[in-house]
């Protein structure tokens, strides 16, 4: 006798109901409703009716010819770069020493918290601890400065444009240094312990068996990282905002706090937010596009191509045997 089979699919589709409800009122919706007012007069608190401009592309023409804009995004380039550049240089770094069975580091458990524990602090207490570090004209960094003898009166850190783009950068840098060496150490012990077996057999040393053969094999974690950390980067919003508030003189003004101002500070002009939105998601995916090109898998890419030319003249060939036959 045939035994009724009985399918569990159902189920499976029932319990994500609720994700695709909250996805489609809390994240595709507003989405999609950014990206029409963009192409509106939209602006103003308690304002609901708008209209479509008779040039639609008039508020992105704006945004891209604001200089405050224009001054953001080379603001948040300069505070991303000089954050993400130690903090994959560390984060590798901290990668190798960990997974180096060499050396065999005790209390790794222990370190990997340490390191870690920055990122869980939230921004805002972040943004009152540095306040009061560099504090002016009591502060820790002021009494050290003092006690060192390398300045007899106090000194306001906060008031200088590239000293405050450096806090703001080391803010973030000290922040994600630690997910970066986790993301970059799960990578490490997924791959095959057997490749860094060989390796010390043949007499590799650690530097070679890192750049030979670790790097190579974590490639995808690190496009990962490099995605991740651009976009977070493009997106960096909290510290400067809650720290300086885009200050002294718009030197840590973000795009993001620049589309904060747009939207709730001054006209509330929600149609130019939601330009300047759009614009920087269309930068984040060119510069994502630009990086998995430049971090793809050239020998896998030959061999696809390779394969995809031999499937075609397969194509090829049997459709000449098909015309000779007739």
């Amino acid at each position: 006798m045939r035994r009724k089979s009985v399918s569990y699919a159902k189920y499976g589709y029932i319990f994500c109901i609720p994700f695709v409800l909250a996805f489609l009122i809390f994240s595709l919706y507003p989405t999609i409703y950014t990206i029409v007012i963009g192409f509106t007069d939209f602006k103003g608190m308690g304002r609901t009716d708008f209209h479509f401009l008779e040039n639609p592309f008039q508020n992105f023409v704006l945004i891209l010819k604001n200089p405050s804009f224009q001054k953001s995004l080379s603001n948040t380039a300069i505070i991303w770069i000089f954050n993400f550049v130690p903090q994959i240089l560390l984060a590798l770094l901290l990668t190798a020493w960990f997974t180096n069975n060499r050396r065999k580091v005790k209390g790794q458990g222990a370190f990997k918290v340490l390191f870690y524990m920055p990122n869980i602090i939230t921004a805002a207490t972040i943004a009152i601890l540095f306040n009061s570090l560099f504090g002016y004209p009591m502060g820790p960094v002021n009494d050290i400065y003092k006690t060192l003898g390398l300045s007899d009166e106090a000194v306001n850190f906060l008031i200088n444009k590239w000293t405050a783009r450096g806090i703001v950068a080391f803010i973030q840098f000290w922040m994600w240094y630690g997910y970066t060496m986790i993301v970059l150490i799960s990578g490490v012990l997924g791959m095959n312990p057997e490749l860094f077996e060989a390796a010390e057999v043949d007499g590799a040393s650690g530097i070679q068996t890192f750049f030979r053969i670790t790097l190579p094999n974590v490639r995808t974690i690190l496009v990962y990282t490099l995605i991740t950390s651009m976009i977070g980067g493009l997106q960096m919003f909290d510290i400067p905002k809650m720290f300086l508030q885009g200050g002294p003189d718009s030197a840590t003004l973000t795009t993001s706090v620049f589309i904060y101002n747009q939207a709730f500070s001054g006209s509330y002009m929600y149609n130019r937010a939601s330009a300047a939105s759009m614009i920087m998601f269309i930068i984040i995916a060119i510069l994502s596009s630009i990086v998995f090109y430049i971090m793809r898998d050239k020998y896998a890419a030959q061999l696809n191509k390779e394969k995809k030319a031999y499937m075609k003249s397969i194509k090829k060939a049997k459709k000449a045997a098909r015309g000779s036959s007739t």
